[in-house]
C-alpha cells in the first residue's frame, strides 16, 4: 500500500515537472547559436573573472589586515606579560636581598658574639696560666 503512494506521488511530481517547463520557454536553451550571443558570453565570462579577481584581492587584503591585528595584539599581550613578570622578579629579588642581608647581619652578629666569648675565654686561660708560670717561676727563684 506504501509502494503504491509512493508511485502515485513521484508520477505526480514528474508530470509537474514536465508541464511546468512547457509553459515557461525561458526555462528551454536556443538550439542555434548566435556570433551575437557568443560575443556577449565572452564578454560576461571576462567582466566574471574581473569581479572575481577584485573579489579576491579584497579577501587576500582583509586577511592580511586581519594577520597583522592579530600579530600586533599578540606583541602588546606579550609585552604585557613580560613587563608584569619582570615587575614580580623584581619584586622577589629586592625582597630576597633584604632577607640575605638581615641574615648575614645577623650571622655577623652572633659570630662576632662567639668570637667575642671565645677571646674572653683565650684571654682569661692566658692569665690564668701565665699566673700560674710566674707563681712556679718565683718559687724557684725566691730564697729558700
Amino acid at each position: 500500500m506504501k509502494t503504491t503512494s509512493l508511485n502515485f506521488a513521484l508520477a505526480l511530481l514528474g508530470s509537474a515537472f514536465v508541464l511546468s517547463a512547457a509553459h515557461h520557454p525561458a526555462l528551454a536553451q536556443d538550439a542555434t547559436p548566435k556570433t551575437e550571443s557568443a560575443k556577449q558570453d565572452t564578454k560576461d565570462a571576462g567582466t566574471d573573472v574581473k569581479d572575481a579577481t577584485k573579489k579576491t584581492g579584497h579577501a587576500i587584503a582583509k586577511g592580511t589586515k586581519t594577520g597583522a591585528e592579530k600579530t600586533r595584539n599578540g606583541t602588546v599581550t606579550a609585552y604585557d606579560k613580560t613587563k608584569e613578570g619582570t615587575k614580580k622578579a623584581a619584586v622577589k629579588t629586592k625582597d630576597g636581598t633584604e632577607t640575605a642581608g638581615k641574615d648575614t647581619a645577623h650571622g655577623a652578629k652572633v659570630a662576632a658574639e662567639k668570637t667575642k666569648d671565645g677571646t674572653k675565654k683565650v684571654v682569661h686561660s692566658a692569665a690564668k696560666g701565665t699566673e700560674k708560670t710566674a707563681d712556679k717561676v718565683a718559687g724557684k727563684t725566691s730564697p729558700n
